[in-house]
């Protein structure tokens, strides 16, 4: 007989995001993805408190100097030293890229949760993606950068301006992707068996939408996440190359970029510096965002 007063001891369940953790780890890309954009981040926000020079510190006697034990990454053609200006640079290009991540992450969301979840309103709002879709988008992005860059300027000043300006831009045509993963996982959840108990016992729409639905889809979120700083930060990149990025005097990484093409030729470690800065980012996030994508997959873990 079994002695029902010494029950066997069971181990507690082990918790999801451990079992997330786990398969992680064994994407070695994705973990040195998230271990270099977080070196990256963590230096261009917190260097320059360690580092003394000023990025707009001017020194003639000093322009043009090569890589020094003073200046690691050498100056400029005006003597101001590139190491503090990519830290500086570094630190707008990733603020950029984070910000108009989490605006098209919020709109993608939005839109892909009402056209999932509502079938009225699926037809006009997938007919809307795919217009803004159709939309080319780097002259939609020239276009709305002269048409709206001056009076953003005179109201916020020219950096605050620029930045809400870019921000807005690349956040607005970046959401129709995130749209239509978002869409597609509300379409299969809502047919799901607790999804339909929830909604026979009176739960209405928004307490179904924001209790079941949406911790369900945070998965693609978080990968859309991932990819959409990538994303941003070329795009910023692009524009700031262009010339139609922030001031000469305020720099980003494409800034840094276009300025050094003047150059190419007597100072060529002027590019290599912001080209490779913006490469790393870029290919250290895209593998972050595989890693996490193979995690938060539950037909993947375990395997």
């Amino acid at each position: 007989m079994t002695d029902l007063s010494n029950p066997i001891p069971t181990k507690p369940p082990r918790s999801q995001w451990l079992d997330i953790w786990d398969q992680f780890k064994t994407h070695k890309g994705a973990l040195w993805g998230g271990i270099i954009f977080l070196t990256i981040v963590v230096l261009v926000f917190l260097g320059p408190f360690f580092w003394s020079i000023d990025a707009t510190f001017i020194d003639i006697r000093a322009r043009n100097q090569g890589p020094s034990l003073a200046h690691p990454f050498g100056t400029d053609q005006l003597g101001r030293d590139t190491f503090a200006r990519m830290m500086a640079g570094g630190r707008t290009s990733v603020s950029v890229g984070i910000t108009a991540m989490l605006l098209a992450l919020s709109l993608g969301s939005f839109i892909g949760i009402l056209a999932g979840y509502f079938r009225k309103l699926d037809g006009i709002l997938m007919r809307l993606t795919d217009l803004f879709l159709a939309l080319p988008l780097l002259p939609l992005l020239l276009v709305m950068m002269l048409l709206f860059r001056e009076p953003l300027s005179a109201s916020f000043g020219p950096e605050r301006g620029i930045f809400i300006l870019i921000v807005g831009a690349i956040g607005i045509t970046s959401w129709m992707p995130t749209a239509r993963i978002v869409r597609g996982d509300v379409l299969a959840l809502k047919e799901r068996e607790f999804v339909l108990a929830a909604r026979s016992i009176g739960t209405t729409n928004s307490k179904l939408i924001t209790r079941h639905i949406l911790p369900n889809v945070l998965s693609p979120i978080m990968v859309s996440a991932t990819l959409g700083i990538a994303t941003a930060i070329i795009t910023e990149s692009a524009l700031s190359f262009l010339g139609l990025g922030f001031p000469p005097d305020f720099p980003t990484w494409g800034r840094l970029l276009f300025d050094a093409t003047d150059y190419l030729q007597q100072y060529p470690e002027r590019v290599f510096w912001p080209g490779i800065a913006i490469s790393l980012t870029v290919l250290s996030v895209n593998y972050l965002g595989d890693g996490l994508r193979d995690a938060l997959d539950p037909r993947i873990r375990g395997r």
